[in-house]
């Protein structure tokens, strides 16, 4: 599972693919549409106002699946944060008063679209990968050794895989035994020494 971040307003929504759509994290959306200091108290909060936006998050509805705790990576590395997936977040839109939540909901209908658009074709993702990549300032050579980089990362996992590795933990393991026989310091030690 891999943490991406969407962009509205200058303001960072991390997203991810389960179940080949994308799942939003839950707090990050409250932030950028009430701007509060404290996205999970607010959360609380809504689902004690809005009695079916609680039932929908404890139990889901026909059409909703409810919200589920997902890997997203932070810089202090994976946990665990509720996400909801598009239908669930344009719901709990509803719940929040505020005048970013149309604009929002035209952002994630985009968004939507967009990931539809690269299941059909998935060169699509790498081109907006690159785009992004070239829109924040980056030099052509970095930007084809970091796709390169990514292409052979995806082989390497994929083959992990087939050799019967599951668990996050075991990946860990084999990415430093790698980056310790390449660099001489696991990805770990690399981040002190650079205090990341």
């Amino acid at each position: 599972m891999t943490t991406k971040i969407a962009v509205f307003k200058q303001k960072e929504i991390r997203k991810t693919i389960h179940n080949n759509e994308w799942w939003f994290v839950i707090n990050d959306v409250i932030q950028v549409l009430t701007d509060s200091a404290d996205p999970a108290q607010y959360f609380k909060r809504m689902k004690s106002r809005d009695l079916e936006l609680k039932q929908l998050i404890d139990q889901g509805g026909v059409q909703f699946v409810p919200p589920l705790q997902l890997d997203i990576e932070t810089i202090g590395g994976k946990q665990r944060m509720y996400c909801w997936n598009t239908e669930g977040v344009f719901r709990l839109i509803q719940s929040i008063p505020s005048p970013k939540a149309e604009p929002f909901k035209r952002w994630l209908a985009k968004v939507g679209y967009e990931r539809i658009q690269e299941i059909e074709d998935p060169e699509l993702a790498t081109k907006r990968t690159r785009a992004i990549y070239k829109a924040k300032g980056y030099p052509e050579d970095w930007i084809e050794k970091r796709m390169r980089g990514i292409t052979i990362r995806e082989e390497l996992t994929d083959e992990w895989k087939d050799r019967g590795v599951e668990e996050d933990k075991e990946y860990a393991i084999l990415t430093a035994e790698i980056s310790k026989a390449a660099f001489g310091m696991t990805p770990t030690e690399y981040k002190e020494f650079k205090k990341l």
